[in-house]
């Protein structure tokens, strides 16, 4: 049954910008959940009678930085609207936001999903302040109005989502872009980033959009893809008994895994917008939007390490995901011009450390500078530390903060090439497994490893394994 439907979807999606005071007024623009209810509030995001709003430049500022970072077309001119509606959280009875000409339009987001890049359209993007919050206790509601005036991001797709793995991937990938350029935080818990997802179903040999339903404000990625899961069944029911879906909003409810009809699904028109005749027009210069430009992003930096650096996909991702950590690898890289082994120290050592520290420690809190790590993988490029011995100096400046140089001469890790000394531990390890030895020379290759692991073993791990390679080949003839 479910076979022959395709699920369509779009998705708006409320990004919480991360300024210190809210969008019209100087009350502090709360970043996590921990005010006492209305504490920071004032008559103008309370809006009082009389009040006029004053537009944050701050909330402008990050948000061109976020539009940059998302490769948009960013309008010169831009103008606020009056959306008129009337629910218990919006006592003034409209929201401040824009329509008829959104500061942003048209550009995409690229991330990969299951493996494959994809692309998906955004129709445009605008600021808007946020609505009050609605505390309901037993038989009597109560209003929070810290939340009022919070600055908004509010970004529309166009219908480009196919399965819950493309909604997904899209919202990761948005949560990174704007973490990475530092317009917010994106944290979905804190209701920083939350998202209306749009459904609609058609047979798969279909070409139309269908009724839609709206499934609103859910802030995880795990609520999410439950409440398409359901919708998607719940809808081709519907179709499979020819009865008529309805255009409509629901509320999701991700304990009982279900989903409830708050209102019909309302058109543009019915919200009765017009200019906003307390703010002007909004215009920014071509200089002001080019300083703010951000040349790189979490996608581009991925196809990097993928194409340029040649890495694993999983390094890929892990280098990629995180601003400090992807400035780290690219200083690191800069420095030793060894992409490879930097991510292997990275991926492999340091992350090690970070997880089995008692402090919690992150890339910001590493208290010796990124050359001296650049420092031990240049050593060891050159044969002048072993690999044992260079995890034991990145061990010591995690713990112990001291330079490479001191750790190093402090422990006696530096490698000495003393070629003699080294063909007397290969000569003593080929005595000593002469049936080994004949075995390599009847062209059994596996027995070559065991040699080399026997002359580190004999030098105490001290000495260098490539040069243990040359005089065993060279000694076994």
């Amino acid at each position: 049954m479910y076979d022959k439907y395709e699920i369509v979807m779009w998705l708006e999606t409320h990004v919480r910008v991360k300024s210190k005071t809210k969008m019209f007024c100087s009350c502090k623009n709360a970043l996590a959940l921990a005010l006492e209810p209305n504490e920071s509030t004032c008559p103008v995001c309370m809006w009082f009678p009389g009040m006029l709003p004053v537009l944050n430049e701050e909330v402008v500022n990050l948000a061109v930085r976020a539009w940059h970072a998302m490769r948009c077309t960013i309008n010169e001119r831009s103008q606020f609207d009056r959306k008129s509606y009337f629910y218990p959280d919006l006592p003034n009875w409209f929201q401040t936001t824009q329509l008829y000409h959104p500061i942003v339009e048209n550009w995409e987001v690229k991330t990969f999903v299951n493996g494959e890049l994809k692309i998906f359209h955004i129709h445009h993007m605008h600021i808007e302040n946020d609505a009050w919050k609605l505390v309901h206790a037993g038989s009597k509601t109560l209003c929070d109005y810290n939340r009022a005036g919070w600055p908004l991001m509010e970004i529309v797709t166009e219908p480009d989502f196919r399965s819950k793995d493309d909604v997904i991937a899209y919202l990761e990938e948005l949560q990174k872009i704007m973490r990475f350029c530092g317009a917010s935080d994106a944290d979905m818990e804190k209701w920083q980033l939350r998202c209306d997802v749009n459904i609609s179903i058609r047979l798969k040999w279909e070409n139309i959009l269908n009724n839609r339903v709206e499934i609103k404000n859910m802030n995880s990625f795990a609520a999410i893809a439950r409440a398409i899961d359901a919708e998607f069944k719940r809808q081709v029911k519907i179709y499979e008994k020819w009865e008529r879906l309805d255009q409509e909003t629901r509320w999701w409810n991700d304990e009982k895994w279900t989903s409830s009809s708050l209102r019909s699904k309302e058109d543009a028109n019915d919200y009765r917008y017009f200019p906003e005749p307390d703010l002007p027009t909004l215009v920014l210069t071509k200089e002001y939007i080019e300083e703010r430009k951000i040349e790189e992003l979490p996608i581009d930096r991925r196809l990097k390490y993928l194409n340029e650096y040649k890495l694993q996909e999983d390094d890929a991702r892990i280098l990629s995901n995180e601003r400090f950590i992807s400035d780290y690898f690219e200083k690191l890289v800069e420095l030793t011009k060894d992409p490879k082994k930097s991510c292997s120290y990275i991926t492999s050592v340091l992350l090690a450390h970070f997880k089995w520290s008692l402090e919690d420690v992150w890339f910001a809190d590493l208290k010796f500078d990124v050359s001296e790590l650049a420092e031990v993988i240049n050593l060891f490029n050159k044969d002048i530390l072993s690999s044992t011995n260079s995890k034991i100096v990145v061990e010591e400046l995690f713990l112990n903060w001291w330079k490479t140089d001191e750790i190093i001469d402090r422990l006696w890790l530096r490698q000495t090439n003393d070629t003699w000394a080294l063909e007397e531990i290969v000569n003593k390890v080929i005595g000593s497994n002469p049936t080994q030895v004949e075995q390599y020379r009847w062209w059994n290759e596996k027995i070559f490893g065991f040699l080399v692991g026997q002359c580190m073993k004999e030098s105490a791990w001290q000495w260098n394994p490539k040069i243990f390679n040359d005089l065993l080949k060279k000694l076994l003839g």
